[in-house]
């Protein structure tokens, strides 16, 4: 167990490095769940793998098969890097066969016969190197991309609210990259007001209490928002210091329905934004159920914790 709680501070699953795998799914079948929380990262990976066990046993939200993934060996911490080296050992290898000497000279020659062919494509790839990007355009189309982004979230964020009965969701996303005033547009487009007439639906969650999160490399962004008509059962303020006070986050700026803080990283503290994401996530969680406000754990599907997987990407 502390060899795989080692392996998953990480390393968000155990059969592959993007998604959950039926590796994953048998792994954790064979933990408790009593015995996974006596370790933070353990902890963390059996609540997720468990939720998505109980949601997609066999078929991921795309309709493809789970894949059956390949458990790591967790003896040995230096099984990555060994795999780097070899790979760095096979490419010496052309070294001992170079080509004579005799064969340098036209080598040489083709050599640049190719580049004199490709001088007219290179000079065109310098020039569009050369040409300074506008930092405001580039600016204003990654915020377009951030606005689409939580706009389609909010569509998938209400549907799933409503199969659930979930009145508050927590979730993170892609594109804000730990940008915490990129985050708060997400959230605005998440909580945009659908209109029925159009061909593609955006936004429409603005009734349910959502916290959402963003990790970059610097910081882990995150934005809370609570509707006017759920105010009275939960404090935004609140709910927000909890979470970020798991992780020694700091609070940017408070009102009664939207709140925003960050967590810095820190390597010396051991703080990494996609390292604490999911611990993050859970805390959030946790509080709503603290106050009522999230289904109890009367069997597993009612674990929801909502992350990359559970949405197509942007």
């Amino acid at each position: 167990m502390e060899a795989l709680n080692t392996y998953l501070a990480t390393n968000s699953y155990l059969g592959s490095n993007t998604c959950a795998t039926l590796a994953d799914y048998t792994k954790c079948g064979e933990i408790s769940a009593t015995d996974a929380a006596k370790l933070q990262h353990v902890g963390r990976w059996h609540a997720h793998v468990t939720h998505l066990k109980t949601r997609y046993p066999n078929f991921d939200y795309k309709g493809n098969p789970v894949p059956a993934g390949k458990l790591p060996n967790l003896g040995g911490a230096g099984a990555a890097p060994a795999t780097k080296d070899a790979g760095q050992k096979t490419e010496a290898a052309p070294k001992k066969e170079a080509a004579p000497k005799k064969e340098a000279a036209p080598k040489q020659e083709a050599s640049s016969k190719k580049d004199q062919k490709k001088g007219g494509d290179d000079k065109k790839d310098e020039k569009k190197d050369a040409a300074p990007q506008d930092p405001e355009k580039a600016r204003k189309d990654l915020i377009k991309k951030v606005k689409k982004e939580g706009a389609k979230r909010g569509v998938e964020i209400e549907g799933a609210a409503d199969m659930g009965g979930l009145q508050f969701f927590c979730t993170s996303v892609d594109l804000p990259d730990g940008d915490l005033e990129l985050l708060s547009l997400s959230m605005e487009a998440m909580n945009e007001k659908s209109d029925p007439t159009e061909e593609e639906r955006k936004g429409g969650s603005g009734h349910i209490g959502k916290m959402i999160f963003s990790a970059g490399t610097e910081q882990l962004a995150v934005v809370a928002y609570v509707p006017a008509e759920k105010q009275k059962e939960l404090s935004c303020e609140e709910w927000l210091k909890k979470v970020l006070g798991s992780q020694g986050g700091e609070v940017v700026a408070t009102a009664k329905d939207v709140c925003q803080g960050k967590v810095k990283a820190n390597g010396d503290k051991n703080i990494f934004p996609l390292k604490i994401r999911e611990p993050m996530l859970l805390e959030a969680n946790n509080f709503l159920r603290s106050k009522g406000l999230f289904p109890e754990d009367n069997d597993d599907d009612d674990d929801y914790v909502f992350g990359d997987d559970d949405f197509p990407s942007m």
